[in-house]
């Protein structure tokens, strides 16, 4: 019974850890995204490198470190069991034991970077970035669409690494797996390298539309007249133009905080 009382402790000091407001949850998540980063940014200089065995040593510390995050974030849900079989956890597993498989590679470990851009789009992470950082409250909009072509392109860098480095022999690490991928994003197509089979004909046509698609919106977000966040009491219209004095949508007088202006 004891042991049951500990375990139930242990899963409200984890929810509030990952779902909580305090400081130490702030702190908490922002260390998660921080050591993805740390991972991903690994995965990505090691390409370059020798498969020496510590590289393989590295790669099963962090797996460990990973598989123990994932354990304790199914923990913190209230339903672990449905929580797993979602779709971002399954992919986080995969991630997980890309880097406890050493002899073949971190293999599809960067896909832990499409949890780290769920962290980011969390209501919870955005409404702590918006009080933290006031540069990312006055460019929110362009920066998130900025995090959204930056990961495609990594996504898009590392499918046609690993991929393609086994039998494409211009693919040699990341570097030339970047170089073909931006100029397939520009549809600048150099034609110096070149995809092989048909899955990379079709993953060079997803890189070209989804990839202009994610530029273009980056241009429009930095582009287009600034908007600031503020809900009408009335209507609930979220974003204004920043000198707004009554809601486009409904009329209704509005008082938006000003942080003043040099």
């Amino acid at each position: 019974m004891t042991g049951v009382v500990q375990f139930q402790g242990w899963r409200l000091k984890l929810r509030e850890l990952y779902f909580g407001r305090s400081d130490a949850a702030r702190r908490f998540r922002y260390g998660i995204i921080f050591f993805d980063l740390l991972t991903l940014l690994f995965v990505i200089s090691t390409s370059f490198l020798p498969r020496d065995p510590w590289i393989g040593m590295v790669d099963v510390a962090i797996g460990l470190v990973l598989a123990a995050e994932y354990i304790a974030h199914l923990a913190a849900h209230r339903a672990p069991g449905r929580q797993a079989l979602r779709f971002g956890s399954l992919i986080d597993l995969v991630a997980v034991l890309s880097f406890l498989a050493p002899l073949a590679g971190e293999g599809f470990a960067f896909l832990r970077v499409l949890r780290t851009l769920r962290l980011l789009h969390a209501y919870r992470t955005l409404m702590e970035l918006r009080e933290d950082m006031p540069f990312f409250r006055r460019h929110e909009e362009a920066l998130i669409a900025g995090v959204h072509l930056a990961v495609f392109v990594f996504v898009m860098t590392a499918l046609v690494y690993e991929t393609q480095r086994s039998i494409n022999p211009k693919i040699a690490d990341y570097a030339d797996a970047l170089y073909f991928t931006v100029t397939a994003l520009t549809t600048t197509g150099f034609g110096d390298i070149t995809l092989e089979g048909k899955f990379g004909k079709l993953l060079s046509v997803v890189i070209m539309i989804c990839g202009v698609t994610l530029f273009l919106r980056l241009a429009q977000a930095m582009f287009r007249p600034r908007k600031v966040r503020f809900p009408c009491p009335a209507c609930g219209l979220q974003r204004h133009d920043v000198d707004a004095v009554h809601c486009k949508a409904c009329g209704t007088r509005l008082a938006i905080p000003d942080e003043g202006r040099d």
